[in-house]
């Protein structure tokens, strides 16, 4: 028993080894320390920069607008070439460096073109990494989450960080910040390892034979309009809050305590994985769902209920986004998993994300 017990440990700890998995956890905790700051921010830059809310909305537009082509564009070039950390690399390097053009931008066909361009590059990133997370952990997908969670405690600590930062100094500060977590995010795809190619024993479907089954249609469809409602509360949510006069640090302990309870989903999913099909796991996120948006928008004068659905996010986000990311790699296989990742955020981010910022 001893030897045996060993053993195991032995196992889980080359597996362990033979996934860079600090480096992945670091990606995910720049990427998203990078929208914890960008997210439940940029609205209130946007308006201090003097946009009304028509405009600050097809400013957003535009930010996930791009998620319907780049995506799409650079997952086609990542599984035809095989290098989908260079072009990670790349699209994170002009990421960085197009959002500093903020730092002179002072009208709406400046910030407009900007925020097209950089956008084009940073929704290149995030769906590229995800097929190389699942490539490193090959037949260990069930691991993913361990990985990801990184990216909840990235968000929590900017998002906490600039809502204090921002309650003592004037929200310009705010691009310098995003600029400094950007160059942190394409360092680390500097010092990530490729995945070693898969080896394909059987001609795979070819993309459209897999579009077309009505589960996965069904999918989409699905994604799109989870997205859809959650985009008035990305875009606005702050400024919301800013209305009932809530302040930027209550503020970001709502979006963070959300993301915190993302964590917490995160670190069990492996167990509810086991005791719960994907079918049931994603319509029991879309019930609550719908609860959460009741919730924010009948209760805001309520810091007790908006707490409450802020913990919602643990499903409404978290555990529909790890069941969307399991069921692509299935529906997908190793051959198009660039090309269904790419996929599935150009539809539900990219096109729900778009609707539902207008």
């Amino acid at each position: 028993m001893i030897f045996s017990g060993i053993h195991k440990n032995t196992l889980y700890m080359n597996n362990t080894m033979s996934v860079p998995y600090w480096r992945l956890s670091g990606f995910y905790f720049f990427y998203f320390a990078t929208l914890g700051g960008f997210l439940p921010y940029w609205s209130l830059y946007l308006k201090d920069s003097g946009f009304n809310p028509v405009e600050i909305g097809e400013l957003s537009a535009f930010l996930v607008g791009t998620k319907i082509i780049a995506p799409n564009l650079w997952g086609w070039i990542a599984d035809h070439t095989g290098k989908s950390l260079r072009i990670i690399r790349l699209a994170a390097f002009f990421a960085a460096l197009l959002f500093a053009g903020f730092l002179f931008a002072h009208n709406y066909v400046w910030f407009a073109g900007i925020t097209v361009a950089f956008s084009f590059f940073w929704n290149a990133v995030l769906p590229q990494f995800e097929a190389v997370t699942l490539s490193h952990l090959k037949n260990e997908a069930h691991r993913y989450s361990q990985i990801r969670l990184w990216g909840s405690v990235g968000f929590i600590v900017t998002v906490l960080g600039v809502g204090w930062l921002l309650d003592k100094q004037p929200v310009a500060m705010l691009p310098f910040v995003i600029i400094a977590l950007l160059i942190l995010n394409w360092w680390v795809t500097l010092i990530t390892p490729e995945a070693k190619p898969a080896d394909y024993k059987s001609v795979p479907l070819g993309m459209l034979q897999i579009i077309k089954k009505p589960e996965v249609l069904a999918f989409f469809v699905v994604n799109i309009l989870l997205q859809l409602a959650h985009s008035p509360y990305y875009v606005f949510y702050s400024i919301y809050l800013k209305h009932y006069q809530y302040s930027a640090t209550v503020t970001g302990l709502l979006w963070a305590l959300g993301v915190l309870a993302e964590i917490v989903l995160f670190i069990y999913m492996g167990r509810l994985l086991k005791c719960f099909s994907l079918r049931a796991i994603l319509l029991f996120s879309l019930t609550l769902a719908i609860g959460r948006w009741l919730i924010i928008g009948w209760c805001p004068e309520h810091l007790s209920l908006l707490i409450l659905a802020q913990l919602l996010h643990a499903a409404t986000f978290g555990g529909a986004h790890v069941v969307a990311i399991h069921l692509v790699h299935l529906y997908f296989g190793d051959q198009h998993q660039g090309k269904g990742q790419a996929l599935y955020s150009s539809l539900s981010f990219g096109v729900g994300g778009v609707l539902g910022s207008l």
